[in-house]
């Protein structure tokens, strides 16, 4: 069994019943693991190599050790490098696209693009703690040039490590008060969201994929596992082999494990 990719808007992993001796027209069926708070994951993780592809029709898996895509295998979105000259052979974001400021504790922000209809389901998929929207302008186009600008004083991406070292803090407010007045954002342009991770200390970065979910902030598992709260990067499981027990692994344990 392998992970072979993740849902950040439903929080789940997929995994792949596939081998890497599977026929390429045989594809293996993919079974999709919930990560709802409260449930019990114990997965063993073993190599890890390329995720394949993924298809309506099943997995076709990679034995390439590159992961967690190889070059073959790995997408690029050319849309999210668009500073407002069109990277595609024909421009096809010709509906209504949002800018939007998103926040994650505690104090670091970050402008992006969207279309208009995503704004909160996108915050959602970053994590943010709080997000407002600056304006919605005819195709994605404007939406860029206008994002690269203000991209010149707030930053258009925030890291993981960033967002997993604010998961048990609260935002600025005034710092985000701040940073909207510049912008003259009402009030119902603003979005607040909780994720219900009740942490009070910061969690331990690691990569498993066993332990009782508190729940999913972006891309950010977070788990409990004897006594240790762990923030897993969804990202880091993709390509690993999995076996369906729970890990026996030395893992880094929080302080309060030791209370």
């Amino acid at each position: 069994m392998q992970f072979v990719g993740y849902d950040t808007g439903e929080p789940g992993l997929y995994l792949s019943d596939a081998s890497v001796d599977s026929a390429a027209d045989d594809p293996g069926s993919v079974e999709f693991v919930p990560l709802e708070p409260g449930v019990e994951i114990a997965y063993t993780l073993g190599e890890r190599r390329c995720a394949g592809t993924v298809t309506d029709e099943g997995h076709v898996p990679c034995a390439n050790p590159t992961a967690p895509h190889c070059p073959q295998h790995r997408s690029t979105w050319v849309c999210a490098k668009c500073t407002g000259t069109c990277l595609k052979d024909e421009m096809d974001c010709v509906e209504p696209h949002a800018i939007y400021l998103a926040a994650f504790a505690p104090d670091a922000f970050k402008v992006g693009v969207t279309r208009e209809w995503r704004v909160e389901t996108r915050l959602r998929e970053q994590g943010a703690d709080r997000g407002a929207l600056l304006s919605v302008v005819p195709d994605g186009r404007i939406a860029r040039r206008r994002e690269a600008e203000i991209a010149t004083e707030i930053p258009d991406r925030i890291r993981v490590p960033t967002k997993r070292a604010g998961l048990h803090r609260d935002v600025d407010a005034d710092a985000w008060r701040e940073l909207l007045a510049e912008f003259d954002v009402d009030e119902a342009d603003r979005y607040e969201f909780s994720y219900g991770l009740g942490l009070h200390d910061r969690p331990v970065a690691e990569t498993i994929a066993t332990g009782t979910v508190r729940g999913v902030q972006g891309r950010l598992l977070v788990l409990d596992r004897a006594g240790t709260t762990y923030a897993v990067d969804l990202r880091d499981l993709v390509g690993y082999e999995a076996t369906p027990e729970a890990t026996t692994r030395d893992l880094q344990a929080s302080l309060g494990a030791w209370e």
